[in-house]
């Protein structure tokens, strides 16, 4: 049985430093005139009814942009894992669609690629892939791996990547290419990505 909306929880990942930013909160970094969480805001809350921001600072700004805010346990930044599992212990639905704050070409599109390759009678983790390099941070995890990921947490294990392909992970392939793909991590990216 394929999953149709509005049977998962979307987690928009906003809780890293941004370093090569500048220090800057990349999600409320503005493009095209709005924050960049706002292009993902726009294409996924159509979809769910359960839209959660993991964020560490600026949590009054991204709210409106959500249902719940999470944030880290763990101070100084511990990486996206620690936010994962807390959005698989909030989300409602039995799966979490995940995808990072900077990548503002996401589009309806890519969420029914990952959605179709699921399958809610044996529910396995689907991850986009571009050629070999898996990419983790577009993904779709049902809420009953929660236990073996909160395992390699407590084991010492940070790379979600890691964790998802010894689970039998789905590949949704997509072109090196593709423009919906595309983080911006620096000013220049920032500024190369407007004329898409």
């Amino acid at each position: 049985m394929k999953l149709t909306p509005p049977c998962f929880s979307v987690l928009l990942l906003a809780g890293g430093q941004g370093s090569r930013m500048g220090g800057k909160d990349k999600g409320l970094v503005s493009f095209r005139g709005r924050p960049l969480i706002a292009s993902l805001f726009d294409v996924v809350r159509p979809l769910t009814d359960d839209l959660l921001i993991s964020c560490n600072r600026n949590t009054e700004q991204y709210a409106t942009y959500c249902d719940h805010i999470l944030t880290d346990d763990v101070s100084g930044f511990p990486g996206p894992l620690t936010g994962i599992l807390k959005g698989l212990t909030a989300a409602k639905h039995d799966w979490l669609l995940l995808f990072p704050c900077d990548a503002p070409l996401i589009d309806q599109s890519l969420v029914r690629q990952l959605l179709d390759a699921a399958s809610a009678d044996t529910p396995r983790p689907v991850m986009v892939r571009q050629g070999n390099q898996w990419q983790p941070m577009f993904s779709l995890i049902p809420k009953h791996l929660l236990p073996v990921l909160q395992l390699a947490w407590q084991s010492g294990e940070r790379s979600l990547m890691a964790i998802l392909t010894r689970h039998d992970v789905v590949a949704v392939d997509c072109a090196l290419n593709d423009p919906r793909l595309q983080n911006i991590n620096t000013p220049q990216q920032l500024l190369d990505l407007h004329h898409y």
